[in-house]
């Protein structure tokens, strides 16, 4: 047995780190997943300006020295509400040790291996910093290229050509998938996880597409057929379709967004993800 814990879009909120962090101390389980949009957004960055060190890091280093050598193996990413700006602080944190920073890289740990991917297709909207073509220069009606709006950082790539297919199939390769974990911020398409809150909404006539999850993403899970993948960014899915976990295949596959003033907090064991329980603290 492997036990996990995942969470995502927790959006800075202190009250919902500290439920994670007290069921961490109780539950000690093995290894954490981090889907994402971790930190403050929209007026609220201004309120706290260094929340990466300030609370995160304080946070976990004094969970590090309570659990001794039981302190659990996490996995970070962030999400296209993150500015990328604070990337820098999660590829080195200080000290060394506190989480193994997963975007565009893999790790290998327990006998599986772990992929991590931030982009998402374009959004409505105008903060960029994470954003890509899904499959093709397409945008759904609403949205906005990914090279308009305006980001933290300058792009390391030429956004008119990135697409997460693309990025996806550089990052995963040729890899044996039959223990593999694609932790990624967006959800596959037309599935039970990537679920909005747009029925009805039209933007000139044209009605809008209530599924805004990754063609991309999907197309990997069915052609690929990894061990699980985990995801987040819709955080009304669950409440519309009423399912937070969907099994494609021999791939499981995690929802852990949520719109309600809870902690969502998914547990399994990695050896057995379909037995998966979501808690809502």
């Amino acid at each position: 047995m492997i036990s996990c814990f995942f969470v995502s879009d927790l959006h800075g909120h202190t009250d919902r780190y500290e439920k994670l962090f007290g069921a961490i101390l109780e539950n000690k389980p093995q290894m954490v997943f981090f889907g994402g949009d971790l930190l403050p957004h929209g007026m609220r960055r201004n309120l706290t300006d260094d929340f990466t060190r300030d609370f995160l890091i304080d946070r976990l280093l004094d969970i590090r020295s309570r659990m001794g050598s039981c302190y659990p193996r996490i996995y970070i990413i962030l999400g296209n509400d993150d500015p990328r700006s604070e990337e820098k602080a999660f590829l080195n944190p200080e000290p060394e040790g506190l989480w193994f920073y997963l975007h565009n890289r893999k790790d290998t740990c327990f006998g599986y291996t772990f992929y991590g991917y931030s982009n998402v297709p374009p959004t409505p909207f105008r903060f960029k910093d994470w954003e890509r073509y899904d499959v093709s220069r397409y945008v759904d009606p609403g949205c906005i290229p990914p090279m308009e709006g305006f980001r933290t950082v300058e792009p390391e790539v030429d956004l008119e050509f990135a697409t997460i297919k693309d990025e996806i199939a550089m990052l995963i390769a040729d890899d044996p998938m039959e223990k593999a974990i694609l932790l990624a911020h967006s959800p596959p398409y037309k599935s039970y996880l990537d679920r909005a809150a747009l029925d009805g909404k039209m933007v000139d006539h044209v009605p809008m597409d209530v599924h805004v999850g990754s063609i991309a993403i999907m197309r990997f899970i069915e052609e690929r057929q990894p061990w699980l993948t985990l995801h987040g960014h819709i955080h009304e899915s669950s409440r519309i379709t009423g399912h937070w976990m969907q099994q494609f295949g021999r791939t499981v596959s995690f929802n852990g967004s949520w719109d309600g003033p809870e902690l969502a907090l998914i547990e399994f064991d990695l050896d057995k993800p379909s037995k998966a329980v979501r808690h809502l603290l």
